[in-house]
């Protein structure tokens, strides 16, 4: 089981420091903030399973707000000018 949270902790840190490089990287952060939900369901800590299921919850929001081709969502008032 510690293996796991290892694992799934590692991975999501992993794609949200990569998460500037590209949207893919948001579904990525997404499903290890998915798997690290789970594994604190599991392990009996579930404030932070119910924390985690928020955080990819925000991810995969951002995701679909995020136009293809970019890492960040466009904040701008007027939206995109390219």
């Amino acid at each position: 089981m510690t293996v796991f949270g290892v694992i799934a902790i590692t991975f999501m840190m992993t794609m949200y420091a990569l998460e500037p490089r590209g949207r893919g990287f948001i579904v990525g952060f997404a499903v290890g903030c998915a798997l690290s939900s789970v594994y604190g369901f599991l392990s009996g800590a579930w404030p932070f399973g119910v924390a985690e299921a928020v955080w990819a919850g925000v991810a995969l929001r951002r995701y679909v707000v995020t136009p293809p081709g970019r890492s960040r969502p466009d904040t701008s008032a007027g939206g995109s000018r390219t």
